[in-house]
């Protein structure tokens, strides 16, 4: 039977009996309160073996009274629970010296096993807390599954562990490694990025340890690599599964022996970098077709890390919506509106593209539409073309395909969009045609929203963009001064 005693704050009557009629069963002493002045007499006066108290109390914020507690008694395990369920209050329940956050509502019995487990351990002196930016929100969502990522990034600031982040393009593997060097203890060193399918094989060595001078024709001059970048801080080594088996020799070289040498050196260089990796590949996969070495992956799969695709948390689709629409907004763009219906028809989109394909729409719909608030008309219109797989695009109460169903309801491809202005055009001139040079207008007019969109959608990158409309690079480039097109870098 477990011992020990449980201080309980919670302003709310029903959370505080609930939790203390499961650790009472289990064997411990427990008290509760209401507010956190309570909480505080109690354990400067020396009660209580652990602690378990929600963020906002009606007299105090756990957050502010956490780092007294702590200064007081080092060894004793606080329990945050809260309801605002971000990543940032994850960070600050870990930066503040918390044992563990438990976002509302939780289990119960995950919550007695915590305090179990939190009981049983030896007790060890507060963590530093590090100065970072506690206003800044590098990843969003109140899922239960982005839960579980903000409580595991948590637990993983403060260590050097080498991360194997897995999950579908688009999904924000970047975004996780830049979260754990921001918020970690590396913060203060470079975070520097390479990937691994953006650069041509035969380079890859180069770019990764360096070459010396004359080290291969056209090496004229000493190059400095990324883990020489890197020093100190953090290397993101991305889409590992396309790096070659000869530089995956001499990757699992550093992570064994803790040194490098550059192309053409000789000499060992001592290497002090954490290393984050990420795929979107198979890699069991590929280790049984011998294109990956079964030893590296061990090494670099210390911490596995999987980010769901969005089709897997279409719940924070809204949130997201709206964050990537604040984005557009300090980036110059009109600040945009979704209604309710518009949001439920994004939840029904599949998202192959994930929250890259999802942040490109939103950009769009704020670059390219005057409406300030974003409707379900505008949404079809940009997903027109595209497979809604998560469930049929019309139900009972929205008419169905029947002949009551509105007009205005039926997505509108380019082609009818285009019509129905043409239409207008000629309806303004009455009998009259328009002026001369139509056809050039037209075109004029589809090409400047088209190469933006492909601008955004690539990340301002004109080969990927020239390649996606299927121009010469040169062609886009000439188009881009022509029509004076300004676009929007999107964030990474």
């Amino acid at each position: 039977m477990a011992t020990g005693n449980i201080l309980i704050a919670d302003d709310d009557t029903a959370i505080r009996t609930v939790i203390s009629q499961a650790l009472s069963r289990a064997g411990y002493e427990v008290r509760t309160t209401g507010n956190a002045a309570t909480l505080w007499r109690w354990v400067q006066s020396g009660e209580g073996d652990l602690v378990i108290t929600d963020v906002i109390m009606p007299d105090e914020n756990a957050f502010e009274l956490l780092p007294k507690m702590k200064k007081l008694r080092p060894n004793l395990p606080i329990i945050v629970m809260s309801a605002q369920n971000t990543f940032m209050t994850a960070i600050k329940a870990s930066e503040r010296g918390a044992y563990d956050y438990l976002p509302k509502p939780f289990d119960l019995r995950e919550l007695v096993s915590i305090v179990g487990r939190a009981m049983s351990e030896p007790k060890s002196a507060a963590r530093a807390e590090p100065a970072v930016d506690l206003e800044r929100m590098p990843l969003v969502g109140r899922s239960p599954v982005m839960q579980e990522i903000y409580r595991a990034l948590a637990r993983l600031m403060q260590t050097d562990l080498t991360v194997m982040i897995t999950g579908e393009s688009g999904t924000g593997k970047e975004l996780v490694a830049r979260a754990l060097h921001d918020y970690g203890k590396r913060q203060k060193g470079p975070f520097v990025a390479i990937n691994m399918a953006a650069i041509p094989r035969d380079l890859i060595e180069s770019e990764l340890f360096g070459h010396e001078k004359g080290a291969f024709t056209g090496a004229t001059q000493r190059y400095a690599g990324r883990f020489e970048q890197a020093e100190g801080g953090t290397l993101f080594l991305d889409e590992i599964g396309d790096m070659p088996m000869e530089a995956q020799t001499r990757l699992l070289r550093v992570l064994q022996q803790g040194e490098y040498t550059t192309v053409g050196g000789r000499s060992p260089i001592k290497t002090n970098v954490r290393i984050i990796a990420a795929t979107n590949k198979d890699l069991s996969g590929l280790i049984r077709q011998g294109l990956f070495r079964e030893d590296l992956f061990f090494r670099l799969n210390v911490v596995p890390f999987r980010l769901p695709p969005l089709r897997e948390r279409l719940e924070d689709i809204g949130d997201l919506t709206h964050h990537f629409f604040a984005l557009a907004a300090a980036e110059g763009l009109p600040l945009k509106r979704i209604e309710a219906d518009a949001l439920e028809r994004l939840k029904r989109y599949r998202w192959p593209g994930n929250i890259r394909e999802l942040e490109n729409l939103t950009r769009r719909l704020a670059a390219l539409y005057p409406q300030e608030i974003v409707t379900t008309q505008l949404v079809d219109l940009e997903l027109s073309g595209k497979e809604p797989a998560i469930s049929p695009l019309t139900s009972p109460e929205s008419g169905g395909d029947g002949p009551n169903r509105k007009e205005s309801q039926k997505p509108q491809t380019l082609a009818s969009a285009m019509e129905h202005h043409l239409s207008e055009l000629f309806q303004e001139n009455g009998r009259e045609l328009p002026a001369p040079g139509l056809y050039h207008r037209i075109l004029r007019e589809i090409e400047h929203p088209l190469i933006s969109a492909a601008l955004a959608a690539t990340r301002g990158n004109q080969i990927k963009a020239a390649e996606l409309l299927g121009l010469n690079r040169n062609t886009l480039r000439k188009k881009v001064r022509e029509l004076d097109i300004r676009w929007v870098r999107a964030p990474r």
